[in-house]
């Protein structure tokens, strides 16, 4: 997985996505990852690459860009903002989607140890 801040800036980790494949434009709605009319739940996706972006002075300049795989293949970009959390569903899809990556991470590390 890509880590936070690995590029400048949002504009430049969504070039590198796409020049990587990510080429679907996602979105957040009740609870789903959504791909036009295709919806996704926590299942179905997997956090390929997470950059986190943080604005000078104002915090509304604050973004995550997420690099998605779905189970079918299909790959794409989510960009979410901080008022993005006022929609419990989608908290909570993100929070698995998170928790999913970090035991991953976590069992990953448990795996490496001598």
């Amino acid at each position: 997985m890509n880590e936070k801040f690995r590029y400048a800036s949002a504009s430049e980790a969504i070039a590198q996505l796409r020049a990587a494949g990510f080429d679907k434009d996602l979105s957040l709605k009740d609870g789903f990852v959504w791909s036009g009319s295709e919806k996704f739940g926590a299942e179905d996706i997997r956090i390929a690459s997470l950059s986190r972006y943080e604005g000078n002075s104002d915090p509304g300049d604050e973004a995550t860009v997420y690099g998605l795989e779905m189970r079918n293949g299909l790959k794409g970009i989510l960009v979410t903002g901080d008022g993005i959390y006022s929609d419990s569903n989608t908290v909570a899809l993100l929070q698995k989607l998170h928790r999913a990556k970090l035991d991953k991470y976590l069992s990953s590390a448990a795996d490496q140890k001598p």
